[in-house]
């Protein structure tokens, strides 16, 4: 009894948080539903959401509630190995850099509602209208579950069992459906900025919470020297696995029994260039579709590559690394007593983290457990922060998956003379079909949930050769796109999900080569989109008069023209060296490993080099969407926004 009343007012204002929070969004939801008149307005917002609302609701979207409880898990396990993963704050944004401006001024100027409407008249082909949709829906319905059932899973540790996992997974979604059905993408967006700004501010104040209960910035070092002196997992130049990647490239079949750790210098590389398949999938272009003008820069740059890659890559990983020292590791706590803060032993019913329910994915909830008995606000706060990193990228997902539904299969094949009214419930119905599939793919998954939140970025990625044709390259054609994103498709799930066994033997497992599936997709993708079209024709002349039109409206002045390749190689090389498989001399550049007194900056040299490469990124960024224009408005983009539509 004492202990249920020690409980109750942690839970009391978890629950008065989360009222406040869904308050806020249903009142958007009412106001979206009142402004949306047409289904214009409806799915794309009337196509006038300001920059700055834009950047916050974009960068929600982007970052998601795995972002905030499966990062610092995987750290935890993994090391500073697996924080190169934080680059794909900067990766990610890459794609929205070469292709969002472009579809933006191709859809004020030809009509485009939806990305499956652009690839349809550019192409000539209602198959490829269809094959985005299924893109689309691949995409948005795994990577739904796996945001709700984590959602369900963090309520269920906050508060100590109240809440089942899937009782708490159902009801959290029906939250999220009744304002993203009623108020479509505007409320999404104005709900997305709050949710951006507690995503942002959860992760930071965690990170400074486990800094705090370690003991501060020496015990975190010294309790760093000793997990990684201890450390029995080994990469194959005699390091720790928490400091080190073990090697550019391992060859081996199934990259996740790469000898000390699976993130080689090409699986980081890879990886990040699937994450990339986040702005390039269709759910993303139509919300960039709604901006008001082509204003992408602030939140490529400033929202995303620095913003966020800084909390990422400086306080999830204190997140992740700090939970050794504060009880969850009970082989350190037996070996280092002095270098532990045993805060969590209790939370963790004095077993081991990797021992519990949940495994690493618990450590955050039980990082924000820890102030159940002395700042239990707080709690609630933090705990409305995760799910909204959760419901921010499911919201997205929601609306823009309802609106092609609606415009690209009902109004298109259906009844192509639909009305506004019909065409919002259309949207409607398409919102909560989508969610309750998910909702039964995530009960029905349940530990093979991850796997298919990895598939769906995969398949998000093989939009790329599309985009590219439409955005830059008209000698592709459409058999050899068509023929391409469905074979990048297959090949995606053979070397993510299912491998390939002959006879009994395994060719390849997940991640042959230690190269990621979505990397295997986009080379197959392109690689037969280019050879087909090698081999086909389709209307050259109305592509080109496309390319044309774009050409002008994207023309530089002559002194930034000549530093195109220029900023162009030095993004590849920075990729290569700094995330790829150049990032092994990162293992060492800063001082030795197995060596502390050597660490140059007094803190592992893969964490300097990653801190380093993190801000020539940055760097890097802000040439190709400042300098080179690439996702910043100029006065003959505001003239495009005025053109009378043709398509």
């Amino acid at each position: 009894m004492t202990e249920m009343a020690a409980l109750t007012p942690k839970i009391t204002w978890i629950f008065g948080c989360m009222i406040l929070y869904w308050t806020y969004c249903i009142v958007w939801g009412v106001i979206g539903a009142r402004r949306a008149h047409t289904a214009a307005d409806y799915f794309l917002a009337g196509g006038k959401l300001s920059p700055m609302l834009f950047t916050l609701a974009a960068t929600a979207v982007c970052f998601s509630g795995w972002t905030f409880i499966g990062h610092p898990g995987l750290t935890y396990t993994e090391g500073w190995q697996y924080t190169y993963a934080s680059f794909y704050a900067l990766t990610i944004p890459l794609t929205g850099i070469l292709f969002l401006k472009r579809q933006w001024l191709l859809s004020r100027r030809y009509g485009f509602t939806t990305p499956g409407a652009m690839l349809a008249w550019y192409f000539r082909s209602d198959w490829l209208r269809l094959l985005v949709v299924s893109v689309a829906l691949f995409f948005s319905v795994p990577y739904l579950g796996l945001q709700l059932r984590a959602a369900g899973f963090l309520f269920n540790v906050l508060t100590d069992g109240l809440l089942g996992v899937e009782f708490g997974m159902w009801v959290l979604s029906s939250v999220v459906v009744s304002y993203v059905a009623s108020g479509g993408l505007r409320t999404v967006a104005w709900v997305g900025a709050l949710q951006m700004l507690l995503l942002a501010a959860g992760i930071v104040t965690i990170g400074l919470l486990t800094l705090h209960y370690i003991g501060g910035w020496d015990r975190l070092m010294a309790g760093v020297i000793a997990l990684t002196q201890d450390d029995p997992r080994r990469t194959p130049d005699g390091y720790s696995h928490y400091l080190a990647i073990p090697g550019a490239v391992q060859w081996v079949r199934d990259g996740s029994q790469a000898m000390g750790g699976a993130w080689t210098g090409s699986m980081v590389l890879t990886y990040l260039i699937g994450l990339m398949g986040i702005q390039a999938s269709p759910a993303f272009s139509m919300l960039a579709l709604a901006s008001r003008r082509p204003a992408f820069a602030a939140q490529q740059v400033w929202a995303s590559a620095f913003v966020i890659g800084l909390i990422l890559i400086a306080f999830t990983a204190i997140q992740g690394v700090g939970g050794h020292f504060l009880g969850a590791d009970r082989t350190f706590m037996d070996a280092h007593p002095d270098l532990v803060h045993p805060v969590m032993v209790e939370e963790l019913q004095h077993q081991d983290l990797l021992d519990r329910p949940g495994g690493r994915d618990l450590l955050t909830p039980q990082l924000i457990n820890l102030l159940g008995q002395t700042a239990p606000w707080l709690v609630g706060l933090l705990a409305i922060a995760a799910l909204a990193a959760m419901e921010s990228t499911a919201s997205c997902y929601m609306a823009t998956a309802g609106g092609m539904i609606a415009w690209d299969v009902f109004q298109r094949f259906l009844w192509p003379g639909a009305d506004d009214h019909t065409l919002k419930f259309i949207g409607r119905m398409g919102v909560v079909g989508i969610v309750i599939l998910a909702l039964l793919v995530a009960s029905a998954s349940g530990e093979a949930l991850a796997l298919l939140g990895g598939l769906a970025v995969s398949y998000g990625l093989q939009m790329v050769p599309a985009l590219t044709a439409v955005c830059y390259w008209p000698f592709l054609t459409r058999q050899g796109v068509t023929a391409g994103l469905l074979l990048g498709l297959v090949a995606v799930t053979l070397t993510e999900a299912a491998g390939l066994r002959w006879f009994g033997i395994t060719v390849w497992g997940r991640w042959p080569l230690t190269i990621h599936a979505a990397a295997w997709g986009l080379l197959a993708n392109f690689g037969v989109a280019m050879l087909i079209s090698a081999l086909t024709r389709d209307d050259a002349e109305r592509k080109l008069e496309c390319h044309r039109w774009l050409a002008e409206r994207t023309a530089l002045p002559p002194h930034k023209r000549r530093w195109v390749w220029p900023i162009a190689i030095l993004t590849g090389l920075w990729l290569l060296i700094v995330a790829g498989p150049g990032a092994i001399i990162g293992n060492t550049l800063f001082g030795d490993p197995n060596a502390p007194a050597t660490w140059l900056f007094g803190i592992p040299s893969i964490w300097a080099w990653q801190m380093g490469g993190w801000a020539v990124g940055v760097g890097l960024l802000a040439l190709l969407a400042y300098f080179l224009e690439l996702g910043v408005a100029t006065a003959t983009d505001t003239e495009s926004a005025k053109f009378e539509r043709v398509g």
